[in-house]
Parts: structure tokens; C-alpha cells; sequence
């Protein structure tokens, strides 16, 4: 018996990452999956694109896992190929009953003063207003449950701090707060519950790159992501120099199951400490 058996949980950037973990560690607990992912470069993005085969990858998983997956190429900064996305999912699963909204970017790092607008709006377009268009798509579906459903919007530590060179970053998921918090108002009359989670540094393509070992290594030549690590233990008072995937999807799946029926409007750290640093 998984705490999901019988649930759909839809998936925003489910290609790779922590997409790919949450849709598989749902799986392992009996969801069936709808997931989307924008498969094509990001402007200003350390980050190569994720692929047409990393999708598969995803939904070769998911289906060893004996669950069901329909996925699709949609990008959360438009509402149409979102919309489309998920009833696209519903029509082939049936229902929504989980919505993660976890699609992000981080781009180019600079100072305030010195960012091309472009990125900054576009990070915004993607990290807040791509959470709030999947949220929208879905919440038609989850207001049908008879039990209402869950919402989690995945936010960061800088949701709840500031980091200097990060701007578009922070202001961005501190964004995610608010409207986590508003939709938590607008939906408890629907027992729709909604929560954000706030990873630290976590092991993926985003976080692990050259880009980032330089910001944090200005004193080294050729920075590599295991310079990065060394500073990253610094960061948190437990010395992990990175969280692994499924330690967000975990939380997850707690908020997501009937054992967080009564938490909603909650920002949860996951981040080995770093908000008590």
C-alpha cells in the first residue's frame, strides 16, 4: 500500500531533476503522473536544455514502476500549451489530485544594476507566473475531488533570504510565497490544501555547473563544482555540501499525503539548516 494509491499528481518540468525525482518517488507511493517540461533552451541559463530523451528517461521510469505517465512538451510561460497539457492529462488519467509546481530557471548571476532586463522578466515569467498558470490549469480538477487535493510550490531558501548577485532569483521565489499563501485562502473552502518548499543547494544540472563554481570561487582560476561543494558545507550548519533530489521529493510527498491533511499555508525548509545559520 503506497499513501498515494489511487491519486494523479501533475508535474511541472518533469524532464530531469527534481522533477523527474518527484514523479518517480510519486510513483513508488501509487500515483499515476502528469508531467510537462519546456524541452528547449532558456536564455541566460548555466544549464544545457532539458531533452526529448531525458522525457523519456523520465517516462521509462515511472512505467518500470508499474504507473501510468502522460507526458508532454509545454512551456509554463504559455497558458495555452499548459491548459492543453493537463487536460490532456486528465482526459487519459482522470483526474488531478496533486499539483507540483516545480518548473524553474536560474539565469545569468549579476549584480541588480547590471541585469538585462530581459532576464530578469523572464525569470519572473517562468518561476512565478509559470507556477501560478499551472496552478490555474489544474485547479478546475481539484476543486471536482470530493477530498479537495494538495498544491506545492517549490520556492528556495532565497524565498525566505536575500543573496546578493541574485536579484531575479530572489525576488522570484519570494514571489512564490505570496501566491502560495493567497491561494491557500482561495482554496481551503475546496479543501485544497497549499504549501511551499524551500530547497537548499540540491544536486542537479542547476545548481552543478561552471557558472555557479565561479560566482562562489572568485578566487580560484578554473573553479570546478567540487570547488563549489567545499563552500556550499559552509552554508548550512550540518556540513552537507549538497541535498539529493529525492530528500525534496520527500517532503512532498508528506505535504501531498493525508498524513499533512490539516497543513496548508506553510513555507517548509529543506535545507539542512541554512534559515537557522
Amino acid at each position: 500500500m503506497g499513501r498515494l494509491d489511487g491519486k494523479v499528481v501533475l508535474v511541472s518540468g518533469v524532464a530531469r531533476s527534481q522533477g523527474r525525482s518527484h514523479a518517480l518517488r510519486f510513483a513508488q507511493e501509487g500515483a499515476d503522473v502528469i508531467g510537462f517540461d519546456v524541452l528547449d533552451e532558456i536564455k541566460g541559463s548555466p544549464s544545457p536544455a532539458a531533452t526529448q530523451a531525458d522525457m523519456d528517461e523520465t517516462v521509462r521510469q515511472v512505467e518500470a514502476l508499474d504507473r501510468r505517465i502522460v507526458a508532454t512538451k509545454a512551456d509554463v510561460r504559455d497558458y495555452a500549451a499548459v491548459k492543453a497539457a493537463v487536460e490532456e492529462g486528465v482526459a487519459q488519467l482522470g483526474r488531478i489530485d496533486v499539483v507540483l509546481g516545480n518548473a524553474g530557471v536560474f539565469t545569468a548571476p549579476s549584480l541588480a544594476e547590471d541585469m538585462e532586463d530581459d532576464i530578469f522578466m523572464d525569470t519572473l515569467d517562468i518561476n512565478v507566473a509559470g507556477v501560478w498558470r499551472t496552478a490555474k490549469a489544474a485547479i478546475p480538477h481539484l476543486k471536482k475531488n470530493e477530498h479537495g487535493g494538495s498544491i506545492i510550490l517549490t520556492s528556495s531558501v532565497a524565498g525566505l533570504m536575500g543573496y546578493p548577485n541574485f536579484a531575479h532569483y530572489v525576488a522570484s521565489k519570494h514571489a512564490v510565497v505570496g501566491l502560495m499563501r493567497t491561494l491557500a485562502l482561495e482554496l481551503a473552502p475546496h479543501h485544497i490544501r497549499v504549501n511551499s518548499v524551500h530547497p537548499g543547494s540540491v544536486n542537479t544540472v542547476m545548481v552543478m555547473n561552471d557558472t555557479l563554481a565561479r560566482l562562489f570561487r572568485p578566487d580560484l582560476e578554473n573553479p570546478t563544482t567540487d570547488d563549489f561543494k567545499a563552500v556550499a558545507k559552509q552554508m548550512n550548519p550540518m556540513g552537507i555540501d549538497l541535498l539529493e533530489a529525492y530528500d525534496i521529493s520527500n517532503a512532498m510527498v508528506f505535504l501531498a499525503s493525508d498524513e499533512a491533511r490539516y497543513i496548508t499555508g506553510v513555507t517548509l525548509p529543506v535545507d539542512a539548516g541554512t534559515m537557522v545559520q
